[in-house]
């Protein structure tokens, strides 16, 4: 029988690479947004079903769950991809907007694995996919807050998944790059307007002019979607799945090096 996979955030970028490459390797497929639209795959298949999915909402999330296991039995991998993006400086970044980064990229995803684990126990298997961010591995100036919103996923998954295992159950980490294809950034503008001072332009352009020249390849969304495949596939004991030359290169910088060496790099690439 094919396997089934639920995926927040599915209207763009990770989020829809991910369920089109599941649904072409005969997967069922259930495509969560806030907005449905069935036409972003070519409409809806035996095999695909699109629904309505406030990751901010436990009662949007409720309603996914009961009808993708209506539509298909059982969720066998649930992948939290729906996130908000963010760059600002920390001291001109209000509470309302330091909430609104928590309550989808932390909370929100604590909610849909809460919901879920017990779906998942009563079946007596089950992948969990929380998907973050290589800021996680190495951070940068400017994503502060952001970064914060996807440490705290990191360490809520590494534990969960040592909660989980006696019930057959993995919860494991994708790490994707940057990808400048994708609307994250986009998305994100709005909510970007006025973060940046005066006092700091110097330094705000001086990042970005750094972000614009990066050492190495940045992610595409084909490769998140293969990470994520391999996430929800792989009989060991992984956590951590990167996507994307930039979060190898963060990676090998960052465990490969001193703390001195790691931190010299950074301010000369980033700050």
């Amino acid at each position: 029988m094919s396997r089934t996979i639920l995926i927040t955030g599915t209207s763009s970028g990770y989020g829809k690479a991910a369920a089109r490459l599941f649904l072409d390797r005969g997967w069922n497929v259930v495509a969560t947004m806030r907005r449905p639209d069935a036409s972003l795959f070519g409409g809806e298949t035996e095999r695909l079903k699109v629904l309505p999915l406030d990751i901010t909402s436990p009662a949007s999330i409720a309603d996914a769950i009961e009808a993708a296991v209506a539509a298909f039995g059982a969720i066998d991998v649930w992948v939290n991809n729906a996130g908000i993006g963010l760059a600002s400086i920390v001291e001109a970044t209000p509470d309302s907007t330091v909430r609104e980064m928590f309550e989808t990229n932390t909370f929100g995803v604590i909610a849909a694995c809460r919901a879920i684990i017990p779906q998942m126990r009563r079946q007596g298997h089950g992948v969990i996919v929380n998907v973050t961010s290589s800021v996680t591995i190495g951070v940068m100036p400017l994503v502060a807050i952001y970064a914060a919103s996807k440490f705290a996923v990191e360490g809520f998954t590494e534990a969960l998944s040592y909660e989980l295992g006696a019930f057959n159950i993995q919860a494991r980490l994708v790490e994707p790059g940057y990808a400048p294809t994708t609307s994250f950034a986009a998305n994100g503008s709005e909510r970007m307007t006025g973060l940046f001072p005066a006092d700091y332009h110097a330094f705000t352009q001086a990042c970005f002019a750094r972000m614009a020249n990066y050492p190495t390849a940045y992610c595409t969304e084909a490769e998140v979607a293969e990470a994520v495949h391999a996430a929800a596939t792989d009989p060991g004991d992984r956590l951590r799945y990167l996507a994307g030359a930039d979060s190898r290169f963060l990676a090998d910088l960052r465990w490969s090096t001193s703390e001195e060496h790691y931190r010299r790099t950074m301010r000369e690439t980033f700050a």
